[in-house]
């Protein structure tokens, strides 16, 4: 942690790795349950052989969902914060599937800091998640968190 003012050093820098995540079809199978999307290329191996990656694949909304989890250590985080909200996305690409059984990780750049007065601090950064052994990220995302700190 560093002091609120001390955020704005760390734009443009990469401010943390986070370590790999396992997308089981346990994982997949409860995200759909929670958001009633049973496609079955989530869900139904079987069926999943058919199509071009041969098992099922995370939803992207749940790879996306996992970036709470992915940035909670690895990002620039003011000191004397009371707290952090999930303030929402700028931008988001999907850019390729999350089979079974695959390690996903996110990497964090941050990218802005705006002092928003009152001690609230809106920051966002550029979090690509990678799948283990692929070239290509599973998305790339712009999430904003608002923190609030004693001043």
């Amino acid at each position: 942690m560093v002091p609120a003012e001390e955020m704005k050093n760390y734009i443009g820098e990469e401010v943390g790795v986070s370590d790999w995540l396992e997308i089981t079809q346990d994982r997949i199978n409860q995200f759909a349950e929670g958001t009633n999307d049973h496609q079955f290329i989530h869900v139904d191996p079987e069926m999943a052989k058919s199509t071009p990656w041969g098992t099922t694949i995370a939803h992207g909304f749940l790879t996306l969902s996992l970036l709470s989890y992915l940035s909670a250590d690895n990002t620039v985080m003011p000191e004397n914060m009371q707290m952090a909200i999930n303030y929402g996305l700028d931008k988001v690409r999907f850019m390729e599937a999350v089979p079974v059984n695959s390690k996903i990780r996110g990497r964090f750049v941050l990218t802005e800091v705006q002092d928003k007065k009152g001690g609230r601090w809106l920051t966002k950064h550029t979090a690509t998640i990678e799948i283990e052994g692929k070239d290509k990220p599973a998305a790339i995302a712009e999430p904003l968190t608002l923190y609030v700190v004693t001043e």
